[in-house]
């Protein structure tokens, strides 16, 4: 049945309004896109288990079942960082991801099929082992179950539950500072190796961090609502 007021597409026309729209996320088989160098742990950024992110349908929050390893998008913009405005054009079209070579917004079939399939994780792609413990290590102490399980029990525990948020974000704080300056890893690969940054992230929770002047942080609430 032809829909009343469609438009018949079959090839691509440039518009850019996917690229505009957001980021791949790598499948498995962009995994070789990474290890060749092709890709830079610099362009991409880990969503985390149980981390909130907005649904592109509806808007509303969802916590990841899964691990995803995203491109990155411009600041401030949902678009993804290889993309051209002035060209409308990709800046890695010859080793794009392949949810990227099989959109179609004409037929999304290809996709969607493509989406189902498994997601490259950071196990995938770090070979150093040294690495990996440190960053199984940061999952266990700065996992976003128990950081929701903290904002959930500041109503009854009060300051307790404060103590233990505060004590995850100092780990995930002072660990992203010493990584650079103890083990000589790139700050812009940081969001790839731990996820972002939890005082970034606790605004999702109905929570915001406030520095004070001695380099100590504290909370305080948000605009943002906490996930249901």
């Amino acid at each position: 049945m032809e829909l009343k007021g469609s438009i018949e597409k079959a090839n691509c026309e440039r518009c850019g309004e996917c690229c505009l729209r957001s980021s791949p996320a790598l499948q498995t088989q962009d995994i070789s896109f990474v290890s060749n160098g092709l890709i830079q742990w610099s362009h991409l950024y880990t969503v985390r288990i149980g981390e909130p992110v907005r649904n592109n349908i509806d808007g509303t929050l969802e916590q990841t079942q899964h691990e995803i390893i995203k491109v990155r998008e411009k600041t401030g913009k949902a678009e993804c960082l290889f993309y051209d405005d002035a060209g409308k054009a990709c800046t890695i079209y010859d080793h794009r991801p392949i949810q990227c070579a099989a959109q179609a917004c004409w037929d999304e079939r290809e996709f969607f099929r493509v989406y189902a399939e498994p997601k490259a994780t950071r196990q995938d792609i770090i070979r150093d082992k040294n690495l990996l413990r440190l960053v199984s290590e940061h999952e266990k102490r700065c996992a976003y179950t128990e950081l929701d399980r903290g904002v959930r029990r500041i109503e009854t525990d009060g300051n307790r539950a404060l103590e233990k948020i505060l004590a995850l974000l100092k780990f995930d704080h002072d660990l992203r500072r010493m990584a650079p300056e103890k083990l000589g890893m790139d700050p812009a690969e940081l969001d790839f190796v731990f996820g972002r940054p939890l005082t970034d992230a606790i605004c999702l929770f109905g929570l915001k961090v406030m520095k004070e002047k001695d380099g100590s942080f504290f909370l305080t609430i948000s605009d943002s609502k906490i996930p249901a």
